[in-house]
This record gives structure tokens, C-alpha cells and sequence, in this order.
């Protein structure tokens, strides 16, 4: 059940297939045994050594616990948070014991520890990762307010919108047709930035959104505006975050086109690549002036806000290609809908 308090959402369970997190529990596992040897063991080589002696039941464990963990994701969302989380702290305590008595003869002269001992160190883990991938959702939800913040008082810029209401009012006489396609295309946009932020939606959708937006800086910009579109290896069903892409155009439109005179080009090269999705948008370089810290603080938000539905499956880079400048995202491939910061069962 959602709640309308950002800062107090129930929560969501991390996507365990996502590199990231697989990363931070194999990090975290192999951490706390090495610890646990430490202890009670008394030094560092005989610690390195006791990880290294239980390494057999381990890593098979660990593995299969979080391929479970990934292919069971799609069921674990559609359950409540607190029923996901039970069920999650279960398979990890269940697992690695079926493990360990699945190897007992295979290992039976080898050292390790009881299956009592596995059974509360897995449920302990297991508790303390739940806990941490918690505190990091509500840590992050307020990227998701500043976004929509962030959209509504910079996306839109009053001088946007003022000049796109003037390009309207001069077609209404001339152009009735074309006025009403743009006071469309400004509805779409507005309704898109007015709304909930934080489900991931197809990338279609985005696409419609940016070229709402694109029509109505032409008709402001006019031949000035040249836009060359690369979608036909586009999955369109694939999810992203919304407000992506337009704001990124909508920079390059600000840094790299109204800066000059004379006419630019602005392209968007979007496409799979196997498991990823990638898009990279280039347009005209003017060089460093009065907004460019701006544009550092909208890469920041969409990096952040990538961070929060992908952890490290996505990244956002920017660079200078001489003249042009690039900016490319890419994130993984998926067509189930997910919540970052809200959990399932409304």
C-alpha cells in the first residue's frame, strides 16, 4: 500500500538480478566470513585462511541463494513489502542449509561449521542486507521529489513557457491548425511533468514526451532547430525512468542551440544492444558560459535517479567529441514494471 508521504513509503525489495546489488551481498557475505575467521581465529592469515577453507560450501550456496532470488523477483512483486521481505529472509536461510546438507558427504572431512551455525549466520546476513537495501531506498526517495521539483521549476522555465504561449498566439490566425497541434503538445508536456514520477514507464512514452516538447521549441527556433531522430532499433516496450530524455534534449536545445545563430543539429541515436538500452544524444558545443552549471545539475539528478532503479546496471556519461557534445545512457533492458521506491499491491 502506498503511502503519500514520500519520506515514509513502505518500501521495495531490490531488483536481485541487477549486477549492483548481486555485488554488494557477495562483497558483504564474503566480508562477514572473513570477520567471523578473524574472530576467532586471532590474525588476519588464519582468517584469510578459514574464508578460504570454507569457500566450498560458500560460494555454491551464495550463487544458487541469489539466482533463486533473481528468478523468483518477478513473484516477490507482485507480494506486499513485508510478505516479499519474509519470503526473501526465508529462501536465504533456506537455501544455504539445503546446501549444506545436499554437500555433507561430498565434504564430510573437510572443517566447517554446524548446520545450526549456517542456518543463523544466513538468517543474520540476510536481516542485515534487507536492512541496509531499506535504509537505502528511503535514503534516495527524495531524489524522486527533486526530480519532480526539479521539473517543474527548471525543465519549464518561465521564458519557455512564455515564448512557447507567444508561438501559439501567432499561429492561432494564421495557422489555426498548428496552434492547436502546440497548445497539445504544451498540455502533453505539462500533464507529463505533473505526473508520478516513480514508475518506470516505456520508452515510447518518453519519446512522445520529447517530441511534444521538440515541436514547440521549433516553432520558437524555427530552421534555427534541426533534429535527426535514430529509433528503428528502438525497443519501444523497454522501461526507463521518466523525464530523461527530455530534459537532456531540452538542455542540448539550451546549451547547444540557442547560443548560435545560426542553425544546429541535435540527434538522437537510440537502440539494444543485447541486455542494454542505450541512448545517446549529441548536439553542438558552445562552451562553457553562464548555464553550464545548470547542466551539471540536471546530469547529476538523472544520474542519481538512474542509480536509484539500476544501481550500477546503468550509467550516464558526458563527453566533448570535439565540436559536439554527447551525452550517453545506458541502462538494462526490461519490460516488467517495477517501483524504485513504492512497494506492490495497491
Amino acid at each position: 500500500m502506498r503511502s503519500k508521504n514520500h519520506n515514509n513509503r513502505e518500501g521495495v525489495l531490490p531488483n536481485f538480478c541487477h549486477l549492483g546489488v548481486s555485488l554488494k551481498i557477495l562483497l558483504t557475505v564474503e566480508a562477514a566470513v572473513y570477520a567471523l575467521g578473524w574472530a576467532t581465529s586471532g590474525g588476519p592469515a588464519s582468517a584469510f585462511g578459514y574464508l578460504v577453507s570454507q569457500s566450498a560450501l560458500l560460494q555454491p550456496a551464495l550463487l544458487i541463494t541469489l539466482a533463486a532470488l533473481c528468478v523468483s523477483g518477478s513473484f516477490l512483486r507482485t507480494l506486499s513489502y513485508s510478505a516479499g521481505q519474509a519470503t526473501t529472509f526465508c529462501l536465504s536461510m533456506a537455501i544455504p542449509s539445503l546446501v549444506y546438507l545436499a554437500t555433507a558427504r561430498l565434504l564430510a572431512d573437510a572443517p566447517r561449521a554446524s548446520l545450526v551455525d549456517v542456518t543463523a549466520f544466513s538468517g543474520t546476513l540476510a536481516a542485515l542486507l534487507l536492512g541496509y537495501f531499506h535504509l537505502r531506498s528511503k535514503a534516495l526517495s527524495p531524489a524522486i521529489t527533486e526530480a519532480r521539483l526539479q521539473a517543474l521549476q527548471a525543465r519549464i522555465r518561465p521564458h519557455f513557457l512564455f515564448n512557447s504561449l507567444n508561438a501559439v498566439l501567432s499561429l492561432v490566425r494564421s495557422d489555426p491548425r498548428r496552434a492547436e497541434r502546440a497548445l497539445e503538445d504544451l498540455s502533453d508536456l505539462f500533464r507529463a511533468l505533473m505526473s508520478d514520477t516513480r514508475q518506470l514507464a516505456p520508452l515510447e512514452e518518453e519519446i512522445a514526451l520529447t517530441r511534444a516538447y521538440l515541436n514547440l521549441e521549433e516553432l520558437r527556433l524555427g530552421e534555427r532547430l534541426k533534429v535527426v531522430w535514430f529509433i528503428d532499433k528502438m525497443p519501444s516496450d523497454a522501461l526507463i525512468p521518466p523525464l530523461v530524455i527530455q530534459p537532456l534534449v531540452e538542455n542540448a536545445v539550451y546549451h547547444g542551440i540557442e547560443p548560435h545563430r545560426e542553425s544546429g543539429e541535435i540527434s538522437l541515436n537510440i537502440y539494444r544492444s543485447q541486455d542494454m538500452v542505450h541512448v545517446v544524444i549529441r548536439n553542438p558545443y558552445a562552451g562553457e558560459g553562464n548555464h553550464h552549471v545548470g547542466n551539471k545539475i540536471a546530469m547529476a539528478n538523472i544520474r542519481e535517479r538512474l542509480s536509484l532503479h539500476f544501481d550500477l546496471d546503468a550509467t550516464l556519461k558526458s563527453e566533448l567529441l570535439g565540436a559536439v557534445y554527447q551525452v550517453h545512457i545506458t541502462l538494462p533492458y526490461t519490460r516488467a514494471r517495477t517501483s524504485p521506491t513504492s512497494a506492490r499491491g495497491r
